[in-house]
């Protein structure tokens, strides 16, 4: 509970345009992983991807995930319903003439900003 206090100022300082915040103050605690596809479901409205993680490994509904097979981008899904460990997500766009199957990775989308 204490070092709740020391993330929350960080947090307060950085929203208010402090501009000396440490980056050693916010510890990230846990980062998000990456999954595998274990099973697709066809149903008739849509196809559910079911994967191998979950929340326990940082997943959260509502997160966009890429998905690859070998070096190859095959298309990109919407986390909809999470379990501890394992996730059902829909298909957002798929890359043409392309199908997942089970073993793809899969990895959340993240989106940087360098300055």
């Amino acid at each position: 509970m204490r070092s709740f206090f020391p993330r929350l100022l960080c947090l307060c300082l950085a929203s208010f345009g402090a501009s000396q915040v440490s980056a050693a103050m916010i510890a990230v605690e846990r980062s998000v992983g990456t999954a595998q596809i274990s099973r697709i479901a066809s149903l008739p409205s849509a196809d559910l991807v079911v994967l191998d993680a979950g929340f326990e490994a940082g997943l959260r509904e509502g997160m966009v995930c890429s998905v690859r097979r070998g070096g190859e981008s095959l298309g990109e899904l919407l986390l909809v319903d999470l379990r501890p460990r394992s996730a059902t997500a829909l298909i957002l766009d798929l890359a043409f003439g392309r199908s997942l199957q089970s073993g793809d990775s899969v990895a959340v989308k993240t989106v940087s900003s360098r300055n």
